[in-house]
């Protein structure tokens, strides 16, 4: 009986090595594809404001054909980036939220309460902010932009301010980022969808099942399951929710137990997944929808407003009611700051959520078909996204260097 313990000791403690070093990859790929995403961004916009603008819109709408015939099925370059491609980017969120349920921030109840709280602040200011500019019919329908915020930029700015940011305000927003993905998602499937068919459902359903029944049969190659991923996504496309969401549901029904001594599934498939996310698809994103044009864009009939709306929402709502809501929360008792998180933390945090780039831009293009809209919403964006950045990186520089002196004195 104790010869064995040794053994079981040490696959524990290479299970825990395993997960340490996942988890520290995780924030090097979302630290250093924040810096692809912006480059790809400005790309984009230097792009749509060049004398190749008309050559930036057409070659997104370039129709794509797969099939041939009567089975031909003909879209856009654009429709294949934005409802196919990003399914890809939706799955890896729900193997995120998935693991983050299962063994993470959000495993139990005392550690998700504060970031939850938070993230339900910085969602509920910034689109009441949105609103108060945009009551009227047809603006209104962007209230749900500028509640997202952007893992890979925030992670990716907050790395910037190097090693003196304490390794909880990191866990911190990493776990309201994620909480706003998952709230993010639900915006996404009860307010941004419409005319519902009952057979999307029942074809959706069936791919569930067949995941469920190779699950069942122990298929663990990640390819196997490649066939029900595109009959769930079909159904729902079918159904009239937005497609992408098949990748969340996807995620969350991947396994979370470890498999003998090996990583579990989720952790597995988001690991091999994520670098091409934060590297290839997301770029790819912020290129073929970033393309804001300042010249060609026309800020006129109410337009002007979706802009102001998102961008002051993005850079004062997110920090105000993720600040507020995160003061009220341990004002009353309900709880507590974590140990190393300070108030000049809390007031980083804040900031950077205030970065709602990727996400932001995609619930702006399920919100408003009018061109002239979606560009507003697109430029307030990006605006209210780079105040945030500088706002964060200027509080971030003295919040560290106070956390270095801090450590110095001691």
């Amino acid at each position: 009986m104790n010869d064995q313990l040794p053994g079981r000791d040490l696959s524990k403690s290479k299970l825990a090595k395993r997960a340490i070093g996942t988890i520290q990859q995780y924030l090097h790929v979302e630290a250093v594809s924040g810096a692809v995403l912006l480059v790809a961004a400005m790309a984009a916009m230097l792009w749509a404001n060049s004398p190749f603008a008309h050559a930036y819109h057409d070659f997104w709408n370039h129709p794509v054909v797969l099939g041939s015939g009567d089975f031909a099925f003909t879209t856009s370059l654009h429709f294949w980036i934005n409802d196919a491609l990003m399914t890809i980017f939706f799955l890896v969120v729900g193997l995120e939220i998935r693991r983050e349920l299962h063994e993470g921030a959000l495993s139990k109840f005392d550690q998700a309460v504060l970031p939850v709280v938070a993230a339900l602040g910085g969602i509920a200011v910034p689109a009441l902010i949105y609103l108060g500019f945009n009551s009227v019919a047809g603006r209104g329908h962007g209230w749900a932009i500028p509640t997202a915020t952007d893992i890979a930029f925030a992670v990716g700015v907050l790395a910037l301010l190097g090693r003196s940011i304490p390794a909880n305000v990191r866990v911190f927003l990493l776990a309201l980022a994620i909480i706003d993905d998952i709230v993010a998602v639900l915006i996404i499937a009860m307010f941004y969808t419409s005319g519902l068919d009952l057979s999307g459902f029942i074809i959706a359903a069936a791919g569930m099942l067949m995941v469920l029944w190779f699950q069942r049969l122990g298929f663990r190659s990640a390819f196997a399951y490649i066939l029900p991923a595109v009959i769930v996504w079909t159904g729902l496309l079918k159904a009239g929710i937005h497609p992408t969401l098949a990748g969340v549901v996807l995620g969350l029904m991947t396994p979370a137990r470890s498999e003998q001594e090996t990583s579990p599934p989720v952790v597995r498939v988001q690991t091999a997944l994520h670098p091409w996310v934060a590297y290839g698809i997301m770029p790819l994103f912020a290129l073929a929808n970033a393309g804001v044009s300042f010249t060609g864009t026309e800020l006129s009939g109410g337009a002007q407003f979706v802009t102001l709306g998102v961008g002051l929402a993005l850079c004062a709502g997110k920090p105000i009611g993720v600040i507020a809501a995160t003061w009220l929360a341990v004002r009353t008792g309900w709880c507590r700051l974590a140990p190393g998180v300070s108030w000049g933390g809390v007031c980083l945090i804040g900031l950077l959520a205030g970065i709602g780039f990727t996400m932001s831009i995609f619930i702006a293009m399920l919100a408003f078909t009018d061109d002239k809209l979606l560009d507003a919403a697109k430029l307030g964006v990006v605006l209210g996204s780079l105040v945030s950045v500088t706002l964060g990186l200027g509080w971030g520089a003295e919040y560290a260097h106070r956390q270095r002196r801090k450590s110095v004195e001691r």
